[in-house]
C-alpha cells in the first residue's frame, strides 16, 4: 500500500476517532480493491488508486458478486471506499470521487434474532451460584439485558461507570458519543453481589476509578468473544434456539420495550441510534409477532 493508504488511516484514527473493529474492515475492504486494481497498472507511474474510474469500480462489483460475497459485505465495502476517495478528494490526491453515484446493492432486510420474555427470564436464572465467576455471568446477562448496551461498551465499563445508587451506567457508544442507560433492579442487585464477592465498595468515592468492571480469571478486561462464550454457555444448558448471541439480548430489550408500548424515540435514544430508521426494524420484530398471535388464535384467521 502507498502513503495515501497510511495517511488515510491515520486521518481514521486521530480525526474520526475510529474504532478497531471499523479500522480492521476497512483496511480489508479497501485492500481488496487494491489487490483487484494491481494486475491493471501495467507499469503506470501514478498509483493504482489514482486510476479508479466507474467502468473498473463496475467490474469490481461483479467480480465480488460473482465470487458469492453478501450484498451487505459489498455494501460495507463500497462505504468504505467512498469514504477512502472522499479523502483522496479532500487532500488534493484526485480531481473527483469515482464511487459518487455508485448503488449500493440493496441489502437483504433481516429481522434481528431475540429471545420471547420467558426465555430471556430464564437466561438470567440460569447463572446460578455463589463462586466468583457465577456471580459475575449473572451480572453479565442482566447488565445487557436490562441495559441493551452493545457488547463493546459492556467490556469497556469501569467502576466509576456505574452508579449503582443511581441505577444508571454510562456508556460510551459509537462515534465517541456519551450516553446514560437505567439499570434495572435485576441487574443492580446482580452487580452489588458481583462486586461484593470481588471485595469492591462500589459507593467509595475515590479509589474506584480505572477499575474494570467484568474481569477474567487474571483479572483483565473482558473482551467481547469471552462474552459470547458466557453466555453460548448458558444458551446451552437451557437448549434455547440457535444462534442467540450477546447481540441477541440487545435486540430482545429493544422489542421487549416496544411491545409493553415504549415509544420508538426512547428507545433509539436508550440504544445509542444515530438514526430512527435503524430503530425501526423492531416494529417489524413486533408485528411479526403479532400478526403470528393473531394466526393462532384468531377463529377466522
Amino acid at each position: 500500500m502507498d502513503e495515501s493508504f497510511e495517511r488515510y488511516f491515520n486521518y481514521l484514527r486521530a480525526e474520526k476517532n475510529a474504532s478497531p473493529h471499523t479500522l480492521t474492515n476497512y483496511s480489508h475492504d479497501i485492500s481488496r480493491f487494491g489487490t483487484f486494481l494491481q494486475p491493471r497498472e501495467k507499469g503506470a507511474a501514478t498509483p493504482l488508486w489514482h486510476r479508479a474510474d466507474r467502468s473498473l469500480i463496475r467490474q469490481y462489483l461483479a467480480e465480488l458478486t460473482q465470487t458469492g460475497l453478501s450484498k451487505s459485505s459489498i455494501a460495507r465495502g463500497l462505504a468504505a471506499l467512498r469514504s477512502f476517495y472522499r479523502f483522496l478528494v479532500r487532500e488534493g490526491m484526485i480531481a473527483a470521487n469515482p464511487f459518487l453515484g455508485i448503488a449500493t446493492p440493496r441489502r437483504q432486510k433481516t429481522l434481528p434474532r431475540f429471545l420471547d420474555v420467558d426465555a430471556a427470564r430464564r437466561l438470567m436464572e440460569a447463572a446460578k451460584g455463589d463462586d466468583l465467576r457465577s456471580l459475575r455471568d449473572r451480572a453479565i446477562l442482566e447488565t445487557l439485558y436490562t441495559s441493551g448496551m452493545r457488547v463493546s461498551e459492556l467490556t469497556a465499563l469501569n467502576l466509576e461507570h456505574v452508579d449503582l445508587l443511581g441505577e444508571v451506567v454510562r456508556v460510551m457508544g459509537k462515534g465517541n458519543k456519551e450516553r446514560l442507560i437505567p439499570l434495572g433492579r435485576h441487574a443492580v442487585q446482580a452487580l452489588t453481589r458481583y462486586f461484593a464477592a470481588r471485595r469492591i465498595n462500589p459507593l467509595r468515592s475515590r479509589g474506584g476509578e480505572g477499575t474494570i468492571v467484568f474481569i477474567n480469571t487474571d483479572g483483565g478486561r473482558l473482551t467481547a468473544r469471552s462474552v459470547r462464550k458466557v453466555v453460548d454457555k448458558y444458551v446451552r444448558t437451557l437448549a434455547l434456539a440457535e444462534k442467540i448471541s450477546p447481540h441477541s439480548l440487545r435486540h430482545s430489550f429493544a422489542t421487549h420495550l416496544l411491545d409493553a408500548g415504549a415509544d420508538l424515540r426512547s428507545v433509539q435514544e436508550l440504544l445509542g441510534h444515530a438514526s430512527l430508521s435503524t430503530t425501526q426494524i423492531y416494529t417489524h420484530v413486533t408485528a411479526e409477532r403479532m400478526k403470528k398471535v393473531y394466526e393462532k388464535t384468531h377463529p377466522r384467521a
